[in-house]
Formats: structure tokens, sequence, C-alpha cells
């Protein structure tokens, strides 16, 4: 199951999302890969702290590695596996970003490179139980080989005015991809971020969505403090702190994944 984390509005949770999803699948024993395709690298920091990109060799940047070897005469001569790290958590793994892929950007999309993901994952085949993709705020040629490559995207919704507007440009954007493109793709759902119970604005964006017919995810995620520390410490809420309300709403996320995934299986 290949899962892409994508919004085009920043600041709603991809990271904290791809992570801690990742991260209890893998603590549950599901063999997990997280592609992190933001220049930023936001996810690569997540999990293993800071790295410097440029003092590896090719084979082990990451996702950068990886489509540069699709462009000359070198092309995929390494498996996709030769681009992805351990992390410090047992069955959980990285792909990770590198601060090249910006100025690589033009030259993949020039050569029409959009499909190499799909296509180095189909490689990939049976290593990994599950795969989780983390993407760039806008839709560019990584968000989009993500969403090629993908079974599934889930969308992160931060409850504000201006998430609502970005939500429905964002959707435009996934059905002509879908049309286009990656006619499997399935939007799984929404899933409702940094949630605020005691404010009105959040619960009657949600209704006005579910009214509109958006799929929801039942388990809505709070704003917590605990975040921050789990970002700080570089340890996904699974680890850092296994009783708290929040993780346990990732484990009640995770539960809803999986019901899906099952559901595709069958």
């Amino acid at each position: 199951m290949k899962r892409v984390v994508f919004n085009q509005k920043g600041g709603v949770g991809k990271t904290s999302i791809t992570c801690n999803l990742a991260a209890i699948g893998a603590a549950m024993g599901y063999r997990t890969l997280v592609i992190d395709l933001d220049v930023q690298g936001n996810t690569t920091h997540y999990l293993v702290g800071e790295i410097d990109a440029e003092a590896f060799p090719a084979e082990a940047q990451g996702v950068a590695g990886l489509f540069k070897q699709t462009v000359g005469s070198r092309r995929m001569q390494k498996n996709p596996d030769s681009f992805v790290w351990e992390t410090p958590y047992e069955n959980l793994y990285l792909m990770p970003s590198s601060p090249v892929l910006s100025d690589m950007e033009k030259e993949l999309e020039s050569r029409y490179k959009i499909y190499k993901l799909r296509d180095a994952l189909q490689k990939l085949d049976g290593e990994y139980d599950r795969i989780y993709i983390d993407t760039p705020p806008n839709f560019n040629f990584y968000s989009k080989s993500a969403l090629i490559a993908a079974d599934s995207v889930l969308v992160p919704f931060d409850c504000d005015s201006f998430a609502r507007q970005s939500l429905y440009s964002l959707m435009d954007n996934l059905a002509e991809l879908q049309e286009d493109h990656n006619p499997d793709l399935e939007v799984e759902g929404i899933v409702i971020n940094q949630f605020n119970s005691q404010a009105r604005l959040p619960g009657e964006l949600v209704a006005e969505l579910e009214e509109e017919g958006y799929p929801i995810f039942d388990t809505y995620l709070n704003t917590s403090v605990k975040m921050k520390e789990s970002h700080r410490e570089h340890r996904p809420l699974i680890d850092l702190a296994p009783s708290h309300k929040l993780t346990g709403q990732f484990l009640d996320l995770h539960t809803e994944l999986e019901k899906t995934a099952a559901r595709v299986a069958a």
C-alpha cells in the first residue's frame, strides 16, 4: 500500500502525519518505507536528525540519487533500495530528501521524468508492507510524481477558512491528475489536524465539508505541544509518548487506514 500525504497549503501537518503513521505501522510489525520529496527535508530531519546530503556519494543521497540516475546514460543502474536509509526504529526505513532536489527539478520536468518514481516503487513491490510519501506544499513535479506513484492520498486539513479554499483547488487538481495519469488513485480521506474542539469555527468547517460530501476520517488530531517536543527530539509520538492523548488519536487514525488497506487487499 503506497500512500501520499499531500496538501498544496503549507503548515497543515504533512510531516507529522506522515512520520507518526509510518512509525506506528513499523511498531506494529509492518516493514515501512517513508519517502521525503520535500526539498525542505522536514521528514528526514524528524526521523534521523540533521544530515549533509552533499557529503554522501550519489547512491546515498536518497530521492536525489534515485532521480539522478534517471538522467543520462546511468538510467536506474542501481536498485531503488540502494537509496534507502535505516532509521533508529525497527521496521522503519527512509528515502531521505536532499537540498539538490530544488536544482534538479527543472531538468527532471523538461525530460518528462514524471513516471520514474512510480517505476522505482514498482521495483520495490514486496519489499515493504507500507510506503508513505511526504510531499512539497505545492502542485509541482515532485508532488505529481508521488500522486502518480501512489495507491491513495491523504489530505491534511487544519481547520481554517484559507485551508477550505485551498482544499477546493486541491480536489480539482487531484481529479485532473487521476484522469490524465493515475485513474486508480484513491482519495482515501481528509485528515482533520490541529483540531480545537473548544473553538466554534473548526467544528463548523468540518460539518460543512461533510455536508458537501468530502470523505473525512472519524479520528481528529488535536493540537498539542507534545508534537513540537516530538519534532525536537526526533522521536515519533509512539516512541516518545506512547500513552499521550495525541498518540492515541494517531493510533485510531492508523486503525482506520488499515481497514482501507484490508478492503483493497480483499
